[in-house]
């Protein structure tokens, strides 16, 4: 599948699973919430409440621009042998 699948359907892929994570971030969102609310129920009075975003790792994810997220979806299609360009899928 992945040498057929355009561009376009990776990009939208790709923006769909920044709204709503899969695959590998989601593994540490129930670690994260059992660390915060460890946390939370042992922190002082008086201290601002731990969020679960608080404990999930940041693994140095920058901000693509479009044209960037498009030259990478291009550059992966064509690493895996798909073809750039329109199709009846996308």
């Amino acid at each position: 599948m992945l040498e057929r699948i355009p561009a376009r359907m990776l990009l939208e892929w790709m923006a769909f699973a920044e709204l709503e994570p899969f695959g590998g971030d989601t593994v540490y969102i129930g670690h994260a919430i059992t660390a915060a609310t460890v946390s939370n129920v042992n922190r002082g009075k008086g201290k601002k409440p731990a969020k679960v975003e608080d404990f999930m790792p940041r693994f140095g994810k920058k901000t693509q621009t479009v044209e960037e997220q498009i030259q990478f979806a291009a550059m992966m299609t064509a690493a895996m042998g798909g073809q750039i360009g329109e199709d009846n899928n996308g």
